[in-house]
């Protein structure tokens, strides 16, 4: 037999606030579109600088890549277990991905 969840716990959950929930739902599509987007623009701008390819190829090719990462990014949005979860991570990793990017610049003018 399962053990029943005590009042205590049923009360809990029926004290959350309905705008608490529409602001954490706000708040993870804000995630997903600009911390999404933030990512994505980090992973262009670093991709491009390390592809072994032509010019062209580099920025078509990490152009084209960044829709995937963008995408990735607003799954893990929807499937962080917090609303800062949800904004933390894609917003970390497209600095990181976008400060290495501008600290080499002289690699984005190689041929």
């Amino acid at each position: 037999m399962t053990p029943m969840p005590s009042t205590a716990t049923q009360s809990t959950r029926a004290r959350t606030p309905a705008w608490r929930t529409r602001v954490q739902a706000a708040s993870r599509i804000g995630a997903a579109l600009f911390g999404g987007y933030f990512l994505a623009h980090g992973a262009t701008a670093f991709l491009t600088l390390v592809l072994p390819m032509g010019k062209v190829d580099r920025v078509v090719f990490a152009s084209l890549l960044s829709f995937a990462v963008w995408c990735a990014a607003a799954i893990h949005a929807f499937g962080a277990r917090s609303a800062w979860r949800a904004w933390g991570w894609p917003v970390l990793v497209g600095a990181a991905l976008l400060g290495l990017a501008l600290a080499f610049p002289e690699q984005a003018a190689r041929p």
